[in-house]
Protein backbone atom coordinates (compact mmCIF):
# COMPACT_ATOMS: atom_id res chain seq x y z
CA UNK A 1 0.00 0.00 0.00
CA UNK A 2 1.31 3.25 -0.96
CA UNK A 3 2.06 5.79 2.16
CA UNK A 4 3.53 9.05 3.31
CA UNK A 5 5.87 10.77 5.62
CA UNK A 6 4.31 13.32 8.53
CA UNK A 7 6.30 14.98 10.44
CA UNK A 8 3.92 16.26 13.67
CA UNK A 9 4.29 19.66 15.13
CA UNK A 10 6.36 17.94 18.23
CA UNK A 11 8.77 16.35 15.85
CA UNK A 12 7.98 12.91 15.97
CA UNK A 13 8.05 11.33 11.97
CA UNK A 14 5.47 8.94 11.55
CA UNK A 15 4.66 6.56 8.47
CA UNK A 16 0.71 6.24 7.57
CA UNK A 17 -0.85 4.46 4.49
CA UNK A 18 -2.28 6.42 2.47
CA UNK A 19 -5.02 5.55 -0.27
CA UNK A 20 -5.90 7.14 -3.38
CA UNK A 21 -8.02 9.21 -3.85
CA UNK A 22 -8.71 10.75 -0.19
CA UNK A 23 -6.78 14.03 0.35
CA UNK A 24 -3.40 14.38 2.53
CA UNK A 25 -5.55 15.77 5.24
CA UNK A 26 -8.23 13.46 6.00
CA UNK A 27 -5.05 10.35 5.75
CA UNK A 28 -3.44 12.66 8.48
CA UNK A 29 -6.64 13.55 10.88
CA UNK A 30 -7.72 10.04 10.70
CA UNK A 31 -4.82 8.97 12.02
CA UNK A 32 -5.09 11.91 14.40
CA UNK A 33 -1.38 13.02 13.99
CA UNK A 34 -1.99 16.42 15.72
CA UNK A 35 -5.32 18.49 17.35
CA UNK A 36 -6.53 20.53 16.64
CA UNK A 37 -5.55 19.92 12.64
CA UNK A 38 -8.27 20.51 9.95
CA UNK A 39 -10.80 22.22 11.63
CA UNK A 40 -12.73 23.28 8.93
CA UNK A 41 -12.93 19.51 7.62
CA UNK A 42 -11.69 20.05 4.34
CA UNK A 43 -13.95 22.87 3.27
CA UNK A 44 -10.61 25.02 2.66
CA UNK A 45 -11.27 27.83 5.11
CA UNK A 46 -9.45 27.62 8.01
CA UNK A 47 -5.62 26.73 7.55
CA UNK A 48 -4.83 24.27 10.41
CA UNK A 49 -3.80 21.83 7.81
CA UNK A 50 -1.01 23.90 6.59
CA UNK A 51 2.19 21.92 5.93
CA UNK A 52 5.26 22.01 4.09
CA UNK A 53 5.97 19.62 1.42
CA UNK A 54 9.35 18.07 1.05
CA UNK A 55 10.76 19.77 -2.67
CA UNK A 56 11.01 16.83 -4.14
CA UNK A 57 7.23 16.51 -4.73
CA UNK A 58 6.13 20.09 -4.79
CA UNK A 59 5.93 19.38 -8.83
CA UNK A 60 4.40 16.51 -8.40
CA UNK A 61 1.51 18.75 -7.05
CA UNK A 62 -1.32 20.00 -8.34
CA UNK A 63 -1.23 23.72 -9.22
CA UNK A 64 -2.03 25.58 -5.72
CA UNK A 65 -5.63 27.62 -6.32
CA UNK A 66 -6.10 31.41 -5.09
CA UNK A 67 -8.62 30.41 -2.17
CA UNK A 68 -5.83 28.46 -1.01
CA UNK A 69 -3.00 30.88 -1.68
CA UNK A 70 -4.75 33.63 -0.09
CA UNK A 71 -5.22 31.46 2.90
CA UNK A 72 -1.81 30.60 3.17
CA UNK A 73 -1.12 34.74 3.07
CA UNK A 74 -2.76 34.85 6.52
CA UNK A 75 -0.24 32.89 7.80
CA UNK A 76 3.25 33.85 9.46
CA UNK A 77 4.96 30.64 8.96
CA UNK A 78 4.23 30.32 5.33
CA UNK A 79 7.50 29.18 2.97
CA UNK A 80 7.97 28.44 -0.77
CA UNK A 81 6.62 24.75 -0.09
CA UNK A 82 3.48 25.42 2.22
CA UNK A 83 0.37 23.89 1.11
CA UNK A 84 -2.89 23.16 2.40
CA UNK A 85 -3.29 19.29 2.53
CA UNK A 86 -6.63 19.80 2.16
CA UNK A 87 -6.03 20.60 -0.88
CA UNK A 88 -3.55 17.74 -1.96
CA UNK A 89 -5.57 14.91 -3.54
CA UNK A 90 -3.27 11.97 -3.10
CA UNK A 91 -2.41 9.67 -5.86
CA UNK A 92 0.17 7.14 -7.02
CA UNK A 93 3.09 9.44 -8.05
CA UNK A 94 2.70 10.89 -4.09
CA UNK A 95 3.59 7.33 -2.91
CA UNK A 96 6.14 7.98 -0.12
CA UNK A 97 5.03 11.89 0.47
CA UNK A 98 6.92 13.76 2.86
CA UNK A 99 5.25 16.59 4.64
CA UNK A 100 5.33 18.30 8.22
CA UNK A 101 2.77 19.79 9.68
CA UNK A 102 3.07 23.55 9.95
CA UNK A 103 3.16 25.37 13.04
CA UNK A 104 0.02 26.10 15.12
CA UNK A 105 -1.48 29.39 14.47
Amino acid sequence: MPNIIVTSRSGEQITLEAQVGRSVMEIIRDASVDEPFALCGGACSCATCHVYVDPTFVDRMPAMGEDESDLLDSSDDRQANSRLSCQILFDGALDGLVVEIAPEG
